[in-house]
């Protein structure tokens, strides 16, 4: 069973969590700007929180939490088309493989 959080595994959630908030910053749907400039807000600050958690609060719970909040946002936002992306292997976007890697 694999129920621990361990620094590797929430390091991998910052990296991966990491080059999707970058890819997504740079691919805002055009005519729906203000949509995508509001869900990548909200990824951003959980992926900040995390940090808040992870480095402040030594709390590594709420990081992994707050880092899959953020990642759900990115999520959502690349199958709505606020964020036109393609990379499978950071988004659950339509594709050969629609499972974000870990």
């Amino acid at each position: 069973m694999n129920n621990i959080i361990t620094l590797e595994k929430l390091q991998n959630y910052f990296s991966v969590t990491g080059k999707a908030l970058a890819l997504a910053k740079e691919a805002f749907d055009p005519q729906r700007r203000e949509q995508a400039a509001d869900f990548f807000q909200m990824a951003q600050s959980y992926f900040d929180d995390a940090r808040h958690f992870f480095e402040e609060k030594k709390d590594a719970v709420l990081a992994f939490a707050a880092l899959n909040y953020a990642h759900g946002w990115l999520d959502a936002g690349a199958r709505s088309g606020l964020f036109r992306v393609d990379d499978t292997t950071l988004f659950t976007v339509e594709g050969t493989n629609t499972t974000v890697q870990y």
